[in-house]
């Protein structure tokens, strides 16, 4: 089984510019993925803008493990990378996480005043068997509701095409709806 230091991270981060300077920030972001593929134990990166002309800019980058993702954010690229981008970059929230606990926690902001300073590690997930009972608790009543209201319409349909419709209707339901309130009912057991 593996430990939370041995977990995958994904830190996301939120940053600002100037959107005249997309072309910059765009060749800023490319050099910092450029670094960072470098590093052992790095998975990827990405970035989006919500729309053109955005001021922000929402950056994603993964490595395999805590140790992997601190040598990346302690190291002398990454420190002169962060560094070449003073006075046109903002840094304005930093998140970690590692695997489902995201539906465990609440998403957590901080504002970062220096570029170099890293955000503090999230807080340990809940044990597996803990995060199971979670998601089983709300899966149960929804698959039950499902098999009494859904399952008439789907009698007769390919079982590839019943699965997936059933699967398109309850995923949102469980991740808006059930999910967040069994967790947040759950919370004291949890982090127990």
């Amino acid at each position: 089984m593996q430990t939370l230091t041995e977990l995958p991270v994904t830190v996301a981060i939120t940053r600002r510019a100037d959107p005249e300077r997309a072309a910059e920030m765009t060749a800023w972001v490319r050099a910092g993925a450029s670094l960072a593929e470098d590093f052992p134990g790095f998975l990827g990166t990405g970035w989006v803008r919500p729309e053109p002309g955005s001021a922000e800019w929402h950056m994603l980058y993964r490595f395999a493990d805590e140790e992997s993702l601190r040598n990346w954010e302690e190291s002398a690229q990454r420190q002169w990378w962060l560094s070449s981008a003073e006075g046109f970059v903002e840094h304005t929230r930093v998140e970690r996480r590692t695997g489902i606990e995201g539906w465990f926690d609440p998403p957590q902001e901080r504002q970062v005043d220096e570029p170099a300073v890293a955000a503090p590690p999230a807080p340990p997930a809940p044990p597996r068997w803990k995060q199971a009972v979670t998601i089983w608790l709300g899966f149960f009543p929804v698959s039950l509701v499902a098999a009494v209201l859904l399952a008439p319409h789907l009698r007769g349909l390919n079982v590839v095409l019943s699965t997936l419709i059933s699967t398109l209707c309850l995923t949102p339901v469980m991740t808006y709806l059930v999910l967040p309130r069994v967790t947040k009912a759950l919370q004291p057991w949890l982090r127990r």
